[in-house]
């Protein structure tokens, strides 16, 4: 849905069509949909007195509406989650390189794109909670998921969800095809209902007795320690974590990030605000604002990401994980991964 401050797309895109890209403006296509981002909105506009005119959507209306906008579009900067919808961003034509030192000395390499054409800012991990009552020994990995042991006991999100994709994707360049589709195939049988909801709702199929296992992001859970989440926060004392595969690669990092518009009218700033989302403060509400991981290293946690414990990330280069997407899907598919 566009908020109130939203500037409509026809109207915009017609306003620039007709005029010289207007010195001072930034048309930002978002797919974050948190009212925190706010604060990050108005301190680069103070900070640098640039407003910024705001389409918000779902990614991947907001991609495909670029794509029909072709070298009329209005667009300076897309902003969404997860490196799956940014490799279809890139792979649709719609981002182009930048080259800005800022970003190259403070973003870290495997978070972004091999030909920088988007660059993460904030992380989430995606890892196991467990029924601290029912569960004595949980998955230490991603792989033991697919454990017969854990028959029946598994919440998890459908395989159109943007975060296993790329969490299958992840799997398939660490482990292989064959490996990859085992697991699937493992998961699938040791699921304890269909897949349904978003990650919350797999977390509150804990509390609800309905599974003992589920998997989510790092920031839902973290939400709930910082405010009152229905369904969940009074009951998260019953709830354990593991971050997976620490003896191996590590916990696999889901990202929002973002990218120049391909034919950006207002390309200097775009990178200017590039360039601000890599910056402490603006990484520091990241996790102050959203329960969020910095993308920069050295930057504090908030407080409700800090007690989820310190953990080895998986620094696996996320732009070579997005190649393998195509084939998470086709595994899903053959796994009968609703």
């Amino acid at each position: 849905m566009l908020k109130a401050t939203t500037i409509l797309a026809g109207a915009l895109a017609a306003a620039v069509a007709t005029s010289a890209a207007a010195e001072g403006e930034l048309n930002l296509y978002s797919s974050r949909h948190y009212d925190t981002d706010e604060r990050l909105y108005s301190d680069f506009e103070e900070a640098t007195g640039i407003t910024i005119n705001r389409i918000e959507g779902k990614a991947d209306e907001l991609i495909a509406r670029m794509s029909a906008e072709g070298a009329n579009s209005p667009a300076d900067i897309l902003l969404t989650v997860d490196t799956s919808r940014l490799a279809r961003a890139k792979n649709a034509g719609i981002l182009q390189p930048v080259d800005s030192a800022v970003l190259e000395a403070k973003v870290p390499s495997y978070i972004q794109d091999s030909d920088n054409q988007w660059f993460g800012f904030s992380q989430r991990a995606r890892i196991i909670f467990y029924d601290k009552n029912d569960v004595a020994t949980p998955p230490r990995t991603y792989l033991e998921l697919a454990d017969p042991a854990y028959k029946g006991q598994i919440c998890i999100r459908s395989s159109s969800n943007t975060y296993n994709q790329t969490l299958l994707a992840s799997i398939v360049t660490h482990h292989g095809v064959e490996k990859a589709a085992d697991w699937a195939k493992g998961v699938v049988a040791n699921m304890a209902r269909a897949p349904q909801g978003g990650d919350t709702d797999q977390m509150r199929g804990i509390v609800s007795g309905e599974c003992e296992i589920a998997v989510g992001n790092s920031y839902y859970f973290a939400r709930s320690i910082r405010k009152n989440v229905k369904g969940l926060s009074d009951s998260r004392d019953m709830i354990g974590w593991v971050f997976p595969s620490q003896d191996a690669e590590g916990a696999h990092m889901n990202l929002s990030g973002a990218g120049v518009a391909a034919n950006a009218p207002n390309r200097d700033n775009a990178v200017k605000f590039l360039e601000y989302l890599a910056s402490d403060q603006a990484q520091q509400y990241f996790s102050a604002g959203n329960d969020e991981y910095p993308g920069v290293p050295g930057v504090g946690l908030a407080p409700s990401i800090a007690a989820l414990g310190f953990f080895k990330p998986d620094d696996v280069n996320l732009s070579e994980v997005a190649k393998n997407i195509p084939e998470a899907q086709k595994i899903f598919d053959q796994a009968g991964w609703e």
